[in-house]
């Protein structure tokens, strides 16, 4: 005899965090989502017009994963893609919201970032580019560093308005 199987909805995927609110805040100004749910070591974000959401919870004990990993590292458990119109345009306003390129890519049309506390997450474009992966130089990445490092990106930010990314030329 089997039992019906309930109703089941994903509500969200959520991210564990040293802190919940810092992590929301990063991927509230990536995503333009806005908090639905915000209490003392958690945050949840929907999309606009609904759907399943991410949620952000503080894990004192939070250890970034290693990406690619190696035996023994610690693994991450999952990863968020997102399709992008423009691959460039994303990379350059994921980085300016506080992403890190990762320096091994392995695939032309798509680009492995971190967010602020190390998960790893894609951006990708459904129109594959041909030929081999492009290299993201160590120099690229210090410069988008350091540009980062020379803004207020919180004071410019009003705190319910994404980002805008010029679109390239």
């Amino acid at each position: 005899m089997t039992t019906p199987r309930p109703s089941l909805t994903l509500s969200s995927t959520v991210l564990d965090a040293p802190d919940a609110a810092e992590l929301a805040d990063f991927y509230r100004r990536l995503l333009g989502w806005e908090p639905v749910q915000e209490e003392p070591g958690w945050v949840k974000l929907l999309p606009p017009g609904g759907g399943s959401g991410l949620g952000f919870q503080t894990e004192k004990a939070y250890v970034s994963p290693v990406w690619p990993a190696s035996p023994g590292d610690q693994l991450m458990m999952l990863h968020l893609d997102f399709e992008v119109t423009d691959l460039e345009a994303g990379v350059a306003h994921a980085v300016a919201e506080g992403a890190t390129p990762a320096e091994f890519q392995p695939q032309p049309d798509v680009r492995v970032l971190f967010d602020p506390v190390g998960h790893p997450f894609c951006l990708f474009v459904n129109d594959p580019a041909p030929g081999r992966t492009p290299a993201i130089s160590p120099e690229w990445v210090a410069e988008q560093t350091r540009n980062i490092g020379a803004e207020d990106r919180v004071a410019e930010l009003p705190a319910a308005t994404p980002r805008q990314v010029p679109e390239a030329g």
